[in-house]
């Protein structure tokens, strides 16, 4: 029954690609390669820069549509060194040349946003802003021309998204990609947790905006969906932008908190797909910055899974989701 009711639990173990769990302290183990030994072939053979083996380990994969994927390469220190000239060399094959700007864009906006670091504006040197602009520019440069090969794709719009709110592109430019995005795939998570972050007050949004616009994005979205996801990453976006630590201990927003993992991740209807672990990291955190005793069910879930988003936000991550996990 609770196989049922909290994640299929048997079919998870039966999974023919599963990696094997390695716990670390506190009981807690943070994802490799999203659990997956195709993606982790793909990572490896992308960290030896060998573009052949990235090619074949690609063949279950399509990053047009697979954020979750992507967004393992964009790890991986180095690529941006190789990946433009794999794109030449691939020039005849519009697809192949498509899939290596589109890492190469999806990697400069990560490897810009690591010379910018997580500091404030203000404690971010002259250089290093030239270093991220530089980075961006290319990124813009190479989602574009990989959008154009392939329009069907949603991801360079995602990215887009990002690398625009990095280089302060206009309103009106953003509001487009976003657009853009939507059109590809209307209740697409990563679209809309990019622009829940576009939002916010640091990047030029108002108060309540990312709210309002998750809560209206999540109610036309049908029982099962991922998409919920928005509501628990709006709430603690809320939290990372408020000097209240306990801002969401508020018996409205602990309700909303569990009507939205009711209704997406823990309803019958949601669907494991690749990463699906990240979507209950976001609830884990969310439900207990909330203190919401459906903390409970999420972590039982993940049996220990930690991923690194959204959980950066804290000053010692395994350490806040082992204290939360404990105390739920």
């Amino acid at each position: 029954m609770l196989g049922k009711l909290f994640g299929r639990s048997t079919e998870r173990q039966a999974h023919p690609h599963a990696l094997p769990p390695r716990k670390q302290k506190h009981g807690t183990y943070a994802l490799r390669a999203l659990g997956d030994a195709r993606v982790l072939a793909l990572v490896e053979a992308a960290d030896a820069g060998d573009w052949a083996a990235v090619k074949a380990a690609l063949a279950p994969f399509d990053l047009g549509r697979e954020q979750a994927v992507l967004g393992q390469l964009t790890d991986v220190d180095g690529v941006e060194e190789w990946i433009v000239r794999a794109a030449e060399e691939d020039k005849d094959d519009e697809e192949l040349r498509a899939t290596a700007l589109l890492i190469s864009g999806a990697r400069h906006v990560a490897w810009g946003w690591e010379a910018r670091t997580s500091a404030r504006a203000v404690d971010v040197g002259r250089e290093q802003w030239q270093t991220f602009y530089e980075r961006l520019r290319i990124a813009e440069e190479h989602l574009l021309e990989a959008a154009e090969l392939r329009p069907g794709w949603v991801t360079p719009w995602r990215h887009l998204l990002t690398s625009g709110r990095g280089m302060s592109v206009d309103d009106s430019v953003q509001e487009a990609r976003l657009a853009a995005g939507l059109r590809r795939d209307p209740l697409n998570l990563d679209i809309h947790l990019e622009w829940v972050s576009h939002l916010q007050p640091r990047w030029g949004g108002e108060p309540g905006q990312a709210l309002e616009f998750a809560q209206k994005a999540f109610a036309a979205a049908p029982d099962g969906h991922r998409l919920g996801c928005v509501i628990a990453m709006a709430r603690i976006e809320e939290w990372v932008e408020s000097d209240d630590r306990e801002c969401l201990q508020q018996p409205r927003i602990r309700a909303e908190l569990r009507e939205a993992a009711e209704r997406s991740v823990l309803h019958h209807a949601y669907e494991r797909r690749l990463g699906w672990q990240g979507d209950y990291n976001i609830f884990a955190m969310a439900l207990s910055l909330a203190g919401s005793s459906t903390a409970s069910n999420v972590f039982r879930e993940l049996e220990g899974v930690i991923t690194q988003w959204p959980w950066t936000f804290m000053s010692d991550p395994e350490k806040a989701y082992a204290r939360f996990r404990k105390a739920f």
